[in-house]
C-alpha cells in the first residue's frame, strides 16, 4: 500500500491537495514552499512540470509555467527537485504534467526515476485512458498511481472506463474548461459527483476553480478531497518571497475542511 492509498484510509478526514509549478518563481522557492504547504495542512502536493502548451490551464498557471521554462526547468530538474523534497516531507508527491515531455524523456525511464525520487503518482491531463496502456504498464511496474480525469460532460461510459483505470483517486474537473480561480462553482457540481459516486467507490477529488475556504468546505461535503492550484500560484506571486499569506490561506483551507 502506497502513501496515496494510506491517505484516503483516514476516517472522517477530507484530503487537501495543493498544486504548484516546479521552478516558479524559482527552484529555491519550490524547495521552500512544499514543506510549508505540508506543515500548514496539505495532505498531498501536485508538482507541475512546466510545458509550453498547457492546454488545460488558465492564465495564472500558464504564466507560472512560462516563467519556470524561462528559468530552465525541465523534466530532469523536476525529478531532482522531487528527490530533494522527499527528504523534507512525508506526504504524497504527485507529478502533474503533459504527455509530450514525458514521451520525449521516455515513458519507462520517467516512471522508473519517479519511483527512485520518491514520487507517488502521476496526473497527465492530456492522456486519455484509451491511449494510456503503455503509461499504465510502466507506472504499475514502478508502483506509481496513474490518475485520470473526468469532466462534467463525461458520459456514463467514460465514467466507468476512468473508474476502472484510474489509480489512487479520480480527479473530477469541476467545470468544463481550464484551471483558474472562480467566484463561484457550478450548481450542478453535486449532481456530477453523485453520478460518479454511483459507479465507483474510489476516492474522488475535485479541482479547477476552488479558491476560497468556503468553496473548499462546500466541495468537501460531497467529495473526498479538494485540489487548489491557481489561488496558491497567485499568492506565491503576490508574496514575492514572503509566504505568510500563503500559509494563512492553506491553514484556513485546512480548518474549513476539518470543521
Amino acid at each position: 500500500m502506497n502513501r496515496i492509498d494510506t491517505l484516503f484510509l483516514r476516517k472522517n478526514h477530507k484530503t487537501l491537495v495543493a498544486y504548484i509549478t516546479v521552478g516558479y518563481p524559482d527552484i529555491a522557492a519550490t524547495r521552500e514552499i512544499v514543506p510549508l504547504l505540508a506543515a500548514s495542512g496539505c495532505d498531498m502536493v501536485e508538482l507541475g512540470i512546466p510545458f509550453s502548451d498547457p492546454l488545460a490551464d488558465g492564465i495564472t498557471i500558464q504564466q507560472a509555467s512560462y516563467r519556470a521554462l524561462q528559468n530552465g526547468v525541465n523534466v530532469p530538474l523536476c525529478l531532482e527537485t522531487a528527490a530533494e523534497l522527499r527528504e523534507k516531507v512525508t506526504i504524497p508527491l504527485v507529478f502533474m504534467g503533459y504527455f509530450n515531455p514525458v514521451y520525449h524523456y521516455g515513458v519507462a525511464n520517467f516512471c522508473r526515476e519517479c519511483r527512485q525520487m520518491g514520487v507517488d503518482g502521476l496526473i497527465i491531463p492530456d492522456l486519455p485512458p484509451e491511449e494510456g496502456d503503455n503509461m499504465e504498464i510502466s507506472a504499475k511496474q514502478e508502483g506509481l498511481d496513474l490518475v485520470y480525469l473526468l469532466a462534467p460532460s463525461s458520459t456514463d461510459e467514460r465514467i466507468r472506463l476512468v473508474a476502472e483505470r484510474s489509480q489512487g483517486f479520480i480527479y473530477l474537473v469541476s467545470v468544463t474548461g481550464v484551471t483558474g480561480a472562480r467566484a463561484s462553482l457550478p450548481a450542478e457540481l453535486g449532481t456530477f459527483v453523485s453520478r460518479v459516486r454511483k459507479i465507483t467507490d474510489k476516492p474522488l477529488c475535485v479541482g479547477f476553480g476552488i479558491s476560497t475556504p468556503e468553496q473548499a468546505q462546500n466541495v468537501a461535503s460531497i467529495a473526498d478531497g479538494v485540489i487548489v492550484g491557481s489561488q496558491i500560484i497567485r499568492l506565491i506571486e503576490e508574496g514575492k518571497g514572503d509566504y505568510d499569506n500563503l500559509q494563512t490561506f492553506v491553514c484556513n483551507l485546512r480548518t474549513a475542511l476539518d470543521s
